[in-house]
Order: structure tokens, then C-alpha cells, then sequence
């Protein structure tokens, strides 16, 4: 039977004059024509979808985070659970993503570089906005968004936000966990400072998992989102270093240096620590 007869059977729609198609949903000639290469190099258009769907991914990320947010300041938790775990499968995708910008050699980078100007993954507001979300706090991080009010305000909101650990910890105080009145209530803008108090709480939790189910489980889930985190972090710096080797990155940072240093980022101390002291 031809594939033609296939398609006849099944009685599939093939006149889209006036309906609705896949394109028209998704959008697809805006999405597809986003991609607008600067230089002759036939590697270029790898580089710019590997960042474009990044930032997709990264919208994602951002929707589900704030959801995840939202009701656990609802102590809707199941919820959040759901949200946080397709969080951390999301930032699997976006580790996996590095094994194909790894295919881009020293050379072939080294030709559309030039025309890259002072444009870095740094000044990425989604990714900043998800670093602020999980509470690595930086004011200087707002500078480069400077020139664009409005994703200034973006970002500057989360800036000023609880981040989600922040807002996990005002559920274990809900649920009578003893978490000190200076991690609940305080200026959110200053980074978080780990506490001997706040890793009390947390095993208090550990100790009783079946008395403190939710906690627990809400521990364990930021813990996979960290996890998930630090993989991605990881496979951004030796993607960088495979193919910059450790020359200064386009943003004026120093490149792996910078991204080495920030692998030392730890969000969540408490449930991190807790594990050695269970």
C-alpha cells in the first residue's frame, strides 16, 4: 500500500486555508526565522540555536519555578513537587544540549567570534532571574540589564523576591519547625547566610520522614534541583574550556576562571550539610 493511500485512509486534514495549523500555533515563522547569522561560517547557526533553545528552555524553567513558588506559599505542595521535578529534567535537557555545542572546535568557534562584539550568555536575563529565584543574590547582576527597562523590572523583581528556598523555609515554619525569625522575614535583596538553626529544622525532618512527609519530600526535591544545577554548571565550563581554552570570554569575564568559581555556589547549605550530620 503507498504511503499516499496511508494518509487517504486515516482521513487525516490536509486544507489548513481556514483553520488552524501546527505552524500557526507554534508560531513557526517567527521561531524559525529568528536565526540571523553575522558571519560566513557554516558553524554559526549551531551556535545561535544552541543558545536560542536555551532560552526556551529557560522560559520554561522561569514559568514552572514561579508556580512552584506560589503554592508552596500556599502549602499546596504536591503541586509544587510536580513543577520542581520538571524543573530538574529541564535543566537535564539544557546539560545535555552542551554535548552538541561540544562538537564546535576550537577553530570553528574561533571564526564567529569576531562577530560576537561584547554579547555573552552572562548578560542572559532569564538566567539571571533563575539564579535570583534560587537565591544566589548579586546587585551587580542588574547592570547589564540597565539599557532595557522593562526586563530590568523583570529581573529586579526577582531580585527583591524570596527565593524558593527562602519561601520553603516559611513552610517549615508553618508546619512547627523551628526556623529562626531571621531567615523568615528579612531583606531579600542580601545573599543568604547558612545557619546552624535552619539545618535543625531540616533534621528534625530527616530524623522523622514519615511524621514529616512534605518537609522531607520538599527537601529531597531541592535537593534533585540543586543536583540537576551543579551538572549544568559543570558541563557549561568544560564546554567553554574545550573550546576557549581559558582566553577571556566575550562578556569580559574570565571566562572558565569566572564559571570554575561559581561551581562553588552552594543555594541550599543546610540541606546539603545535614547529610553529614544525620
Amino acid at each position: 500500500m503507498s504511503t499516499e493511500r496511508i494518509v487517504a485512509d486515516e482521513g487525516a486534514k490536509l486544507d489548513f486555508s481556514a483553520d488552524m495549523s501546527y505552524g500557526d500555533y507554534l508560531h513557526l515563522d517567527a521561531v524559525l526565522g529568528a536565526q540571523h547569522p553575522l558571519s560566513p561560517a557554516h558553524d554559526e547557526m549551531l551556535f545561535i540555536i544552541q543558545h536560542q533553545t536555551s532560552e526556551l528552555w529557560m522560559k520554561l524553567m522561569l514559568h514552572e519555578l514561579s508556580a512552584a513558588v506560589a503554592c508552596i506559599a500556599r502549602d499546596e505542595l504536591g503541586s509544587a513537587f510536580k513543577m520542581l521535578a520538571r524543573v530538574s529534567r529541564i535543566m537535564e535537557q539544557l546539560v545535555h544540549a552542551w554535548d552538541v555545542l561540544a562538537t564546535m572546535t576550537p577553530p570553528e568557534y574561533s571564526a564567529i567570534r569576531p562577530y560576537l562584539s561584547s554579547s555573552s550568555g552572562f548578560q542572559s536575563w532569564q538566567y539571571r532571574c533563575i539564579e535570583f529565584m534560587l537565591g544566589n543574590k548579586n546587585a551587580a547582576m542588574l547592570k547589564p540589564h540597565a539599557h532595557h527597562p522593562e526586563v530590568l523590572a523583570r529581573v529586579d523583581a526577582a531580585f527583591r523576591a524570596p527565593s524558593l528556598y527562602e519561601e520553603a523555609l516559611r513552610l517549615l515554619a508553618r508546619r512547627g519547625l523551628a526556623v529562626p525569625a531571621s531567615h523568615l522575614e528579612r531583606d531579600w535583596t542580601q545573599p543568604y547566610v547558612a545557619s546552624d538553626a535552619v539545618e535543625a529544622a531540616w533534621l528534625v525532618a530527616y530524623r522523622a520522614p514519615q511524621t514529616h512527609w512534605e518537609v522531607y519530600q520538599l527537601g529531597e526535591e531541592l535537593t534533585d534541583l540543586e543536583d540537576s544545577f551543579r551538572l549544568w554548571r559543570f558541563r557549561h565550563v568544560t564546554t567553554v574550556e574545550r573550546i576557549i581554552g581559558f582566553k577571556r570570554g566575550t562578556g569580559g569575564t574570565s571566562g572558565v576562571g569566572y564559571l570554575r568559581k561559581m561551581l562553588d555556589v552552594v543555594l541550599f547549605p543546610e540541606i546539603w550539610k545535614l547529610r553529614t550530620d544525620l
